[in-house]
């Protein structure tokens, strides 16, 4: 007679003999899935990169595009011993243009009297600090430097961003630069261009190179 606790003991080998009857794993098979989803994830994360890659160099083109010459990510001395990054300046038959590109996702509420400009992009919500006191001081910057060089400046939101109560001031969407700066043809506006040369040449001089090379978003 089988002892009683043994015979309680003996179920407890069931799974263990329906392991055993498993077909044998096949590692090459198996080696073969885990590379293929390497190179599937691989190929994702290419396509993404790729795409972003476009993405800048589209907006930086859009940008650009509206001067006869432009400088990009560069340090502006403030005056003070510091400098500013700037994003872009271009040289248009307006003078200088000082752009801060921005790329936010979302509707952006914000006013020229608000400190804070919010966003709201689906369930997320944050806000960011006017940016148009920094425009100022970049524009401040920039006219200090450039003589009699007329200096302006504008805040780009890319087209992931939306102003639903309307735009604030120097504040423009990255679609509408090219029509409130169009390109002149450079022969016609030759003489104004020969007067801007000595000033923009010395701008050029003045400023250094800066690490921020992509869009920053809110900050």
């Amino acid at each position: 007679m089988i002892p009683a606790a043994a015979a309680a003991a003996a179920p407890s080998f069931a799974p263990l003999q329906s392991l055993a009857a498993l077909p044998p794993f096949d590692l090459e098979l198996g080696s073969s899935v885990v590379i293929a989803a390497i190179l599937i994830a691989l190929l994702v994360w290419l396509w993404r990169w790729e795409r972003r890659r476009r993405q800048r160099q589209a907006r930086i083109q859009a940008v650009t595009s509206c001067g006869f010459e432009h400088l990009r990510d560069v340090l502006v001395p403030d005056g003070q011993g510091g400098s500013l990054h700037v994003d872009f300046l271009l040289l248009t038959v307006r003078g200088v243009v000082v752009i801060d590109l921005r790329d936010v996702a979302g509707n952006i509420f914000g006013g020229d009297q608000m400190n804070e400009w919010t966003v709201m992009n689906g369930a997320q919500r944050y806000t960011f600090t006017n940016p148009q006191t920094g425009l100022y001081d970049r524009i401040a910057a920039v006219r200090a430097l450039a003589q009699d060089l007329p200096v302006e400046g504008r805040i780009v939101f890319t087209g992931r961003g939306r102003f639903p109560k309307g735009l604030p001031r120097h504040t423009l969407s990255l679609e509408s630069l090219t029509a409130e700066f169009p390109m002149s043809d450079r022969m016609a506006v030759s003489d104004l261009l020969e007067r801007y040369t000595a000033p923009w040449d010395l701008l050029k001089k003045s400023v250094s190179p800066s690490r921020l090379a992509v869009p920053r978003a809110a900050l």
